[in-house]
């Protein structure tokens, strides 16, 4: 369909209809269709986007409640969720965006057509020869993610051996292969055959099990480590973090990137076993790709090279259509995800 500049079109929306309390159903969201303007108001410095790819991501269900976390803003009832995505610039006010830029960035609201005034936030693509799905994943916060939280927060040494959980979702697979590209021994979990398989055929992974099929975490992780784990890739929490800390190598680093077994819980889960962090020096180290948007240009000069060569790859759970949203959100925290999790709202 064409798109004249300047005529007023539908606008199909994905609301946030209310906080939500333990897992989150479709139900908490519904699509809508308003109307805008393909048009940037004079003297304005807004950009107008047509929205392409939207990201879902674990953190999301964290903004479903009134009170999130100092650099967070909970999502506002009645209004559009937003994440991270994939726009093309149709209007531009602002001097640092043209008609035709492709852009990637953080506050993309989940709709067909979007006017902001945020281009803060937004960054735009200079290499098009990849999927442009891949900004709102490897070659965009999960990349960030992956990349700064293995390489600096973990501290690798070749040879060390590096234990992911999560490992099929959208930085775990790219953490594992970070640490298999710089000569660590890597184990991933995973809550499926089928992401077993795919950690130790697709992702090179040195070996992966299946943590729903093991009734004592510990003795699992012994069996995968006999010599125990160096750095542990943490993005699930409760039960799985309280078994490694028991299997932590003296000195041994845990980078904490996420907890998404805690997320949908009213009462979180304790840890027991910290006093092994005396006993073997542990560090644990949370962090956010937040403090590491300087490195960006240095994933793009490592990760770019690696596609084209073959020794990256990544994968990718599509949904098609803006109301597909709901479901493909809601999902991630059933596991029904395999890959990074991602919504075609349009092409191009």
């Amino acid at each position: 369909m064409a798109i004249n500049v300047g005529e007023e079109v539908s606008n199909k929306q994905v609301i946030f209809k209310d906080y939500v309390t333990g897992f989150p159903k479709e139900s908490d969201m519904y699509v809508t269709t308003s109307t805008i303007k393909l048009k940037v108001p004079e003297d304005s410095n807004a950009v107008l986007l047509k929205n392409l790819y939207l990201s879902c991501d674990p953190i999301m269900r964290i903004l479903m409640q009134p009170v999130v976390p100092s650099d967070f803003s909970s999502y506002t009832p009645g209004s559009p969720l937003n994440g991270y995505g994939v726009a093309k610039v149709l209007d531009s006010g602002h001097p640092d965006f043209k008609v035709g830029d492709l852009v990637w960035g953080a506050n993309t609201r989940w709709e067909e057509y979007s006017l902001t005034t945020a281009t803060e936030s937004l960054k735009k693509i200079k290499h098009t020869d990849v999927p442009l799905s891949y900004y709102t994943g490897l070659l965009g916060m999960p990349g960030v993610t992956a990349y700064a939280g293995f390489h600096e927060v973990c501290s690798p040494k070749k040879g060390e051996y590096v234990f992911v959980s999560a490992a099929s979702g959208a930085v775990g697979q790219l953490v594992g292969q970070f640490a298999k590209l710089f000569g660590c021994y890597v184990v991933g979990s995973a809550g499926s055959k089928e992401k077993v398989d795919l950690l130790k055929k697709k992702f090179g992974f040195d070996d992966a099990f299946n943590y729903n099929e093991e009734h004592d975490l510990d003795a699992a992780l012994k069996r995968y480590f006999p010599e125990g784990i160096d750095i542990y890739f943490e993005n699930v929490g409760g039960k799985m973090l309280d078994a490694v800390l028991l299997n932590m190598r003296t000195h041994g680093r845990v980078a904490v990137c996420g907890m998404i077994s805690q997320y949908n819980l009213d009462q979180t889960e304790g840890v027991k076993n910290l006093m092994h962090l005396i006993f073997k020096r542990i560090h644990v180290t949370g962090f956010s790709s937040l403090d590491y948007h300087h490195l960006y240009p240095k994933l793009l000069d490592t990760v770019l090279p690696y596609i084209k060569e073959g020794k990256i790859v990544y994968v990718e759970d599509i949904a098609e259509g803006l109301e597909s949203g709901p479901a493909a959100l809601v999902g991630l925290f059933k596991g029904r995800n395999k890959g990074k999790q991602v919504v075609v709202v349009a092409r191009e």
